[in-house]
């Protein structure tokens, strides 16, 4: 006997317009982007953007607050080092053994916490990435606090050289594009409705029959292998891997960059990202050795006000004006 769905079922939301033509400028503006900022930057840049995207699929989507997905960014920016130097892989490889390793260790990582919620479940999710963290600082495939060094970005497919940061920084431009794609695609599906209902009330969506915690694993996975994306990237555009990248510092980051873009929007955080990434070039510009000491008090400075003018976010809450400017 087949029963119907709940007519209350979640149901995939279709894209507007406006994110298509959001996404199209996006994609011109970072084309040309190249002709006027320097490219390693934009690349490291775009790096972290897809990062915070990958992250806020799971925080702005899903509901659920991870304090240690550095655990996958810098365990990711490993692997594609080891594969690319040691291993001498070509970078499309090693990209997809980064990938991997993320996605599977957020499989992992997510069984474990997901038994948790709450505060609960981001203690746990930070506890697991600083053993990730002592675990590198102590194996000897990782060297310890030099880190891997000299990581050669070698031929895409065998024929483009992306010695050259231009040709770098397009490369990882179509990367950034297609995670965000993806991202997009995952948002707008059923599943990532089913996932909406989840962040909304989860008591409802078990009683309409929804296995939660499967919902959950897959979408902290999805967000883990994204995020390995983007480090396996950071290693290649940098040529190296450093604990930087695993300590629980820069999951901080990456939660500053969300929460400065617009949590649960889709191109807030890459604006997020860019935007933390842009400050210390900004003052650098400005004031120059006199503002290195200060550095960190002024960006903690403009941080606050950002987040209490736009207690949405940057996109987000510019966003909610033009609704009800409408």
């Amino acid at each position: 006997m087949t029963h119907a769905l709940p007519s209350s079922q979640p149901t995939a939301a279709r894209p507007k317009p406006a994110e298509f033509l959001a996404f199209a400028v996006l994609a011109a503006l970072l084309a040309v982007a190249p002709l006027a900022i320097y490219p390693f930057f934009l690349a490291t840049a775009l790096c972290f953007a897809l990062f915070a995207a990958a992250f806020n699929l799971l925080v702005g989507y899903s509901g659920l607050l991870s304090f240690g997905h550095a655990l996958f960014f810098g365990g990711a920016a490993y692997v594609a080092a080891q594969a690319a130097k040691v291993w001498a892989w070509p970078p499309e490889l090693a990209l997809i053994a980064a990938t991997a390793f993320a996605g599977a260790l957020g499989l992992g990582v997510g069984a474990l916490s997901i038994r948790r919620q709450g505060i609960y479940f981001s203690m746990i999710t930070l506890a697991l990435a600083q053993m990730g963290y002592f675990l590198a600082l102590q194996a000897p495939l990782t060297h310890g606090e030099d880190g891997i060094q000299g990581v050669p970005r070698g031929k895409l497919l065998g024929l483009l050289p992306l010695s050259d940061d231009r040709a770098m920084y397009y490369f990882v431009l179509a990367l950034f594009l297609a995670g965000l794609l993806a991202i997009h695609r995952i948002v707008h599906s059923p599943f990532g409705a089913a996932l909406k209902a989840i962040r909304e009330n989860e008591s409802r969506a078990i009683s309409l029959g929804y296995s939660v915690d499967a919902y959950k694993r897959v979408a902290f996975g999805l967000s883990a292998a994204l995020a390995g994306l983007a480090g396996g990237a950071k290693a290649l555009v940098t040529q190296s891997a450093t604990l930087t990248d695993m300590h629980w510092t820069m999951s901080g980051e990456v939660i500053l960059m969300v929460l400065l873009g617009g949590m649960g929007t889709m191109t807030g955080p890459v604006i997020g990202a860019i935007f933390v990434m842009a400050i210390p070039e900004v003052l650098n510009r400005i004031g120059g050795p006199n503002f290195s000491q200060w550095m960190t008090v002024i960006q903690g400075a403009i941080f606050v006000i950002c987040v209490l003018a736009f207690r949405r976010g940057l996109i987000g809450e510019l966003a909610a004006r033009a609704r009800r400017t409408l």
